[in-house]
């Protein structure tokens, strides 16, 4: 009788560890798990193809992301109402939704995939537009937003026009829209050296904004 109850006690506790296992496999696949360091930065790179993919976690209001394509790192700095140090080096960089280059100029294209871009074998025609100094683009402060008299404090910092088209950020209504452009642009450095950039994604897998992922070829070379 006792190893009859023995038996039974076994029984019951290998149903139990699989049904939870199973259930901790279906959890998983429902619910997302935290986001970790490896799941940004040069995400991919194929260096047969001078490409790769670039994520950044640009949900702070409060940070530049800064990408060199060069040595395919990133670094990031904080921004205040007075500005942000710049890394020495570096070729572009995130904040949200905007960009700055360093020292570059960048061109919008009419092509809507890298592969088209590299298919076509011929410079795109248009003209370079260059960063500009702005003191109203880069927010760093929307917590007065919503107030009776809202506002928003900017910080200084210089802007690219052309490369931050390839968002579009519609403000006049809540929510906001967003209309990527899903143009490809190429970027050219201070050094002479081109990257086509395409931006692919501006949110995770929960819909948050703000994760911002591009496709490149550095160099790019028609």
């Amino acid at each position: 009788m006792k190893i009859n109850s023995l038996l039974i006690a076994i029984t019951l506790l290998g149903t139990m560890l699989i049904s939870f296992s199973a259930c901790n496999g279906i959890l998983s696949s429902l619910y997302d798990e935290p986001e970790t360091a490896k799941d940004f930065g040069f995400i991919t790179i194929d260096h047969a193809n001078h490409s790769g993919t670039v994520r950044v976690d640009a949900t702070q209001y409060t940070k530049w992301n800064y990408i060199n394509l060069h040595t395919l790192q990133i670094d990031s700095a904080k921004v205040t109402a007075e500005g942000a140090d710049d890394p020495d080096t570096w070729d572009l960089a995130i904040h949200r939704y905007d960009v700055k280059t360093n020292g570059g100029e960048v061109l919008e294209t009419d092509y809507q995939s890298l592969s088209a871009l590299k298919n076509a074998g011929s410079m795109p025609q248009g003209t370079f537009v260059a960063d500009e100094w702005t003191t109203n683009k880069i927010a760093v402060d929307v917590s007065h937003m919503m107030e009776d008299n809202g506002y928003l404090i900017y910080a200084p910092s210089d802007f690219n026009p052309e490369l931050s088209k390839w968002l579009n950020v519609d403000t006049s209504e809540m929510p906001p829209i967003y209309t990527p452009s899903n143009k490809v642009y190429l970027l050219r450095m201070k050094d002479g050296t081109m990257a086509a950039i395409r931006l692919v994604s501006y949110m995770n897998a929960a819909g948050i904004k703000g994760y911002m992922t591009f496709d490149f070829i550095y160099p790019y070379e028609p």
